[in-house]
């Protein structure tokens, strides 16, 4: 059965054949300020998503993690009706969910259920969205359980890696802030703190609804009417996106004790929305292929190298690798780039990731709520939620010079970081390497 999905997914991503989901009359409406974006399911479940705009671009790098907590409190501190237990009690009667989560760009209160008991689980959605409670007891116990999870992520080294490429390479930007925020963060806030400033984005300026479901339209737009009775419009808000370039070459270092040695890079990306955007994701993949054969298979320096395209409001390029060899990864890391940027990529792999890069996108859209996610990230980051059900035909259309092009173009400087034995890597390879010949200097 999942060889027979498998080559009807192939089918899709090569023939242009939708599968059910974009087959589905999708569409937007304007209720009381609100976009509203509907996506007819085919099926008996409902997933609904309201999402408010903006992620670390809502508060200072002092109150980083107050937006991740308010978002867990709103369905862990219970509501003016109900009680944290009572809340959850009701949910597991018809074992529906409803969830929050915060990243960069926004935040997002989810509910799934099954279509016969919407009429039961809307009611405790609308109430953790409009009148959460904050309960003072219930705070401290979440606030406890994230500076938990904090100290031990920090613990993680691909984790620590990440965050601190992050810090060094976004300094000053609000893109270096870490939206799960410090454990120095967290312990200071309180839930007075967190109420007041969940109800300051709690606009309908800010806010988008995502409704993957097969629901009549008039029965949306009655529910999501009354939800937002009270809800306040807001100053205009509009995401702001930003270009990121480094000047140079950098190489920042911290020594840590580790069985080996972490390498992270940083550099351009496009930002979603533009010509290159496309055509880029699927550069990176193939680089990323590229990056794993060169550096793992053919000269054994590291267990599992990564490369990824990291897309928000500020999108970059990243680079990871574990290793006991630093010194001799960089210089394999940019032979492949040279190759690649004189070479180019040849017109077999980008039809192969072409099919590879889709069937994947059709693969992880099957349920409700991973299209409901798509819709919404698309809606925000590229002003453009169609653009999840138009992917396939846009993808197709790329030729193997563009997908060379965007490479060469944004694959430039790079801001280096390291954590491990010091006394194992030498900066100069990291700084002077061939990337930086010819650079001409951009700021960020």
């Amino acid at each position: 059965m999942k060889k027979y999905i498998y080559l009807l997914l192939i089918a899709a991503a090569t023939t242009g054949v939708k599968p059910a989901f974009a087959q589905q009359k999708a569409y937007e409406m304007m209720v009381d300020g609100v976009k509203v974006i509907v996506q007819p399911s085919g099926n008996d479940i409902v997933e609904i998503q309201t999402v408010i705009k903006g992620g670390v671009q809502n508060y200072p790098a002092t109150k980083i993690g107050i937006e991740s907590m308010a978002f867990n409190a709103l369905t862990e501190c219970g509501t003016l009706k109900h009680s944290k237990n009572e809340f959850k009690n009701q949910l597991d009667k018809i074992s529906a969910a409803v969830y929050g989560g915060s990243n960069k760009n926004f935040s997002v209160l989810k509910l799934n259920c099954i279509k016969s008991d919407l009429e039961t689980a809307w009611p405790l959605y609308v109430e953790a969205i409009t009148i959460p409670k904050f309960d003072a007891k219930e705070f401290e116990r979440i606030k406890q359980d994230a500076i938990t999870n904090l100290k031990a992520q920090d613990s993680d080294p691909d984790y620590a890696i990440d965050k601190y490429a992050d810090k060094v390479a976004f300094a000053g930007r609000d893109y270096a802030k870490d939206p799960s925020g410090t454990p120095e963060t967290i312990q200071k806030l309180t839930a007075e703190e967190t109420k007041a400033y969940y109800h300051s984005i709690l606009t309908k300026s800010r806010m988008l609804i995502v409704v993957v479901a097969d629901l009549e339209r008039a029965d949306i737009e009655a529910k999501v009417k009354g939800m937002l009775t009270g809800i306040k419009q807001g100053a205009p808000f509009e995401l702001k996106k930003s270009f990121f370039r480094a000047y140079k070459n950098t190489f920042s270092a911290e020594n840590r004790e580790l069985a080996t040695n972490y390498v992270e890079g940083i550099t351009s990306g496009p930002a979603p929305g533009t010509p290159d955007f496309d055509a880029f994701n699927v550069a990176m993949r193939i680089f990323a292929d590229k990056h794993f054969l060169d550096v793992r298979t053919n000269n054994g320096l590291s267990y599992a190298p990564q490369s990824w395209f990291s897309v928000g409001a500020t999108s970059v390029a990243k680079f990871s690798v574990s290793t006991t060899e630093p010194d001799k990864y960089i210089r394999v890391f940019d032979k492949l780039v040279d190759r690649i940027k004189s070479q180019g990529f040849n017109a077999a792999e980008v039809a192969d990731m072409k099919v590879t890069y889709l069937t994947g996108f059709y693969y992880k859209n099957e349920t409700n709520s991973a299209q409901a996610s798509s819709i919404a990230s698309n809606e925000v980051l590229h002003n453009n939620w169609k653009r999840s059900l138009t992917l396939a035909e846009d993808v197709k259309k790329l030729t193997p010079q563009q997908v060379s092009d965007a490479f060469r173009k944004y694959i430039g400087n790079i801001i280096w970081v390291y954590q491990g034995d010091t006394k194992k890597v030498n900066p100069l390879l990291f700084t002077n390497g061939t990337l930086n010949k010819g650079d001409n200097p951009v700021t960020h």
